[in-house]
């Protein structure tokens, strides 16, 4: 995939500010979190805690937000990453070893934020104050798969918006639908 030079240059520049102003203590929390957040466990454990303590508010909002993350996992990893095909930022911008244990897949979106932003952003209508929880896991991974090598800035971004996407069709979709008697 073709970036723009503007582009890689924000890219590069954010990249190596992140890595290098990141404390090692902060980089393990942040590690940690995402490994939960990896294959979607974190957000359909938080979904399960929804469901069952939350009534019926806790279970609309586990189901628009497992909905919303299935939507963003499919246009990100299922259709975007298989489009564009993006290497992983350079080893050499990162002053550790974590940029080692990266994918071999595309880098261009991230469908950890993609998810992660999509399930938090979904949760919001039926439950904002949990919503407003599942944010801050939702920033940290986003912020995690940067500063650990895996992608550039601005696939996060991509990732964000593709996640903010998918919250908005499941939650408009049911009154569309209705709108045009479908």
């Amino acid at each position: 995939m073709r970036v723009p030079a503007e582009v890689y240059d924000v890219d590069r520049s954010l990249t190596r500010q992140t890595a290098a102003r990141i404390p090692k203590t902060a980089g393990k929390v942040l590690s940690a979190v995402e490994e939960a957040a990896e294959s979607t466990k974190l957000w359909c454990g938080a979904a399960v805690a929804m469901a069952g303590l939350g009534g019926w508010r806790g279970r609309r909002a586990a189901a628009a937000g497992l909905t919303a993350l299935v939507m963003a996992q499919l246009a990100s990893n299922g259709v975007c990453k298989q489009l564009a095909d993006r290497s992983r930022p350079p080893e050499e911008w990162f002053p550790h070893d974590e940029v080692r244990d990266r994918p071999d897949s595309s880098s261009f979106p991230s469908g950890h934020t993609a998810a992660a932003v999509a399930f938090t952003a979904a949760v919001a209508p039926s439950w904002p104050v949990v919503s407003a929880v599942c944010a801050v896991p939702a920033v940290m991974v986003a912020l995690e798969r940067v500063q650990s090598g895996a992608h550039y800035p601005s696939d996060v971004a991509a990732g964000a918006a593709i996640g903010l996407a998918g919250a908005w069709t499941t939650c408009r979709a049911p009154r569309l639908l209705r709108r045009y008697g479908l």
